[in-house]
């Protein structure tokens, strides 16, 4: 994996954390129908290129759209730390 992959899934799994706020892992997984262990990878970066259905599901689950998450995880976008909105 590259290094730019790495980066990019860890500016996910950063996202993903902001959009989940006060909401527990364990809620937001199960809304998503993905285990807990997964979005627990996914948010440390250590699943930086997770399947498509998975994050549709959690960006469903977490009320984002699809086209805000890769606008955010896009190679540029870790340069400014733009704040998550949908």
């Amino acid at each position: 994996m590259s290094p730019q992959e790495r980066e990019r899934g860890e500016r996910f799994g950063a996202l993903l954390r902001q959009a989940r706020g006060e909401r527990s892992m364990v809620d937001v997984a199960a809304a998503a129908g993905v285990s807990a262990e997964t979005l627990r990878k996914i948010e440390t970066g250590r699943a930086p290129t997770p399947a498509f259905f998975t994050v549709a599901a959690l960006a469903h689950a977490l009320g984002l759209s699809l086209d805000v998450l890769a606008a955010a995880c896009a190679e540029d976008a870790g340069q400014g730390g733009e704040a998550l909105s949908a």
